[in-house]
């Protein structure tokens, strides 16, 4: 569907209009104008309590950004995503992630065929592999079971894979270790495979094509560290390895039987792909039930996006904030903040995921933007974070918006440890929103000159999302949330948040210095004068 620029859209020269009129207006004075702004700006959806009332927003600001994201064609690129429909234009492919969590029996079409029963053959292979590892049915080539996993991928084929294990090791099963290798630095490697008896040792290496520098580095280190350790042939490699890859024939030369390969399709990107073969690492650690139950919750999520009206559309809304902080306050960045130790890497798997998608300059059809897309996606877990860069959200020179989210139940309740939890993201979405005035410091008693450097400006906006409990399900609740989420900004920015060119030129550029760094001989050189003078004093400090 072809738009205006997004600057010539009514709603975004309205929009800035309203920023104009409010951006001064502070979070003390909305809540005193509107004493039940807190219980009103709220959204129940897919188990999960959304505050976003804490928000430099009025029913102005909300009536007018749902207007930009009917202009800017949302519900119509949602209805296209879902039905199949190539979006992805510049490499002509469908985006259907959605799909890799439909249900049994139900129809998503891609070139007219339906992929559902695609999916659920791929499923009930990985799920007929699980058992056989877990139980003990697969042994390695000495006869001894499988009781460490070592997933080798990058990117996409990693970090769900590494971020899902993380937030579901609660559920995982303690009698299998499991590890990932990731990077390039051999670091990786050599500490990922550390204590490891070769002999119980499988590796799923993850790679579409089969030819991923980094992940077939390891993969083929992997390969020499077990034929090494069992002192075996290459026999050994189908009774050890695994493929998640589309390539069969790259697959076979490597030793793997492609029997033992779990495919995917060109339809799932990368960063949208731990619901697919890429999560085999994470169903062997969670078991089949657990892994259906987060496509589940995914698929709630799916629904939710699909069908609610943009002014109760939780991804909608999450996606609409971060363009008004982006694109009206100028924010940079935005901080995600899981007030639970198990969800360690989902900002990681989040940086991924939104700048990936949205780092981008120019629009669908090509045209530079004039305006910010994409911003920064950082953070840590609670309360970690409070006692370091939380200082600089509170009081320093940056608008930061933040999204805390936080269980109502612990997996592990150990006395008050829990609730002081909980006490302190309330606490924090509250003080960054109020803060604390001059005049508050000093009827505290504060001296003089230390008025300043105790006073909080406050104004800072939040979302809070509170949930039940950290179930498989509410792990997929907040992928998909956040998917979905990113995909809203994307469809207003007018960018393709589905493929990822930046990410070529590097990886172009390192496969042609690599002879050169290896060469015997001293290489001609062809690049610019800074990188020509560093790879030649890096292979004279490393042949020193």
């Amino acid at each position: 569907m072809s738009l205006p620029a997004l600057r010539a859209l009514p709603a975004w020269a309205s929009l800035e209009q309203h920023h104009r009129k409010i951006k001064g207006v502070h979070l003390r004075q909305l809540f005193a104008d509107d004493p039940a702004r807190g219980e009103r700006l709220t959204i129940e959806a897919a188990g999960i309590h959304f505050d976003y009332s804490k928000n430099r927003i009025t029913d102005e600001t909300l009536r007018l950004l749902t207007q930009l994201a009917r202009e800017s064609g949302l519900a119509e690129n949602i209805e296209a995503m879902f039905r199949g429909e190539r979006i992805n234009a510049t490499e002509n492919r469908s985006v259907l992630h959605v799909a890799l969590r439909a249900p049994r029996g139900t129809t998503i079409l891609h070139d007219g065929r339906d992929v559902v029963g695609d999916v659920h053959a791929v499923l009930d292979k990985m799920e007929a592999f699980t058992a056989r590892v877990r139980s003990g049915a697969w042994t390695g080539l000495t006869g001894k079971r499988i009781r460490n996993v070592v997933n080798i991928g990058i990117g996409g084929s990693d970090l769900g894979p590494v971020m899902a294990y993380e937030a579901l090791r609660f559920y995982s099963d303690r009698s299998l270790t499991m590890r990932f290798v990731s990077n390039i630095d051999g670091t990786d490697f050599a500490e990922a495979v550390q204590g490891l008896d070769p002999a119980e040792t499988m590796f799923i290496v993850s790679s579409k094509t089969f030819t991923t520098q980094e992940t077939m580095t390891n993969a083929r280190t992997a390969r020499d560290w077990l034929l090494a350790g069992l002192a075996a042939g290459e026999a050994a490699v189908a009774r050890h390895f695994v493929a998640v890859s589309t390539n069969a024939e790259e697959v076979a030369k490597f030793g793997i039987d492609t029997e033992n390969m779990f495919g995917f399709w060109d339809w799932v990107g990368g960063r949208y792909s731990m619901e697919s073969a890429i999560g085999l690492s994470t169903m062997l650690a969670i078991g089949p039930d657990h892994f259906r139950a987060m496509l589940a919750g995914s698929r709630e999520m799916d629904e939710h996006f699909r069908t609610a009206p943009f002014e109760r559309n939780l991804p909608v809304l999450m996606g609409l904030l971060t363009v008004w902080y982006t694109d009206f306050f100028g924010a940079e960045t935005q901080a995600v903040l899981p007030y639970e130790q198990y969800l360690k890497r989902l900002p990681a798997y989040l940086q991924q995921l939104t700048m990936e998608s949205n780092g981008k300059h120019v629009t669908r059809d090509g045209r530079l933007v004039d305006y910010a897309t994409s911003p920064i996606y950082w953070g840590e877990p609670g309360t970690n974070g409070q006692h370091s860069f939380y200082q600089l959200i509170h009081q320093g020179t940056r608008l930061v918006p933040c999204d805390f989210i936080v269980f109502a139940k612990a997996l592990n309740r150990l006395g008050r440890h829990h609730d002081i939890l909980a006490a302190n993201v309330f606490a924090q979405a509250e003080a960054l929103a109020f803060g604390k005035t001059a005049a508050e410091v000093e009827a505290e008693g504060a001296a003089e000159r230390l008025v300043p450097h105790r006073t909080f400006e406050g104004n800072r906006p939040s979302n809070l999302l509170l949930m039940e409990a950290l179930t498989p399900a509410a792990l997929g609740k907040l992928v998909a949330l956040y998917e979905h989420s990113t995909f809203t900004q994307g469809t207003i920015w007018q960018i393709n948040p589905f493929d990822q060119w930046g990410v070529e030129l590097g990886k172009a550029l390192a496969q042609r210095i690599v002879p050169e760094l290896e060469s015997a001989q001293d290489p001609e050189l062809g690049h610019d004068s800074s990188s020509n003078a560093l790879i030649r004093r890096y292979r004279k400090l490393r042949d020193a």
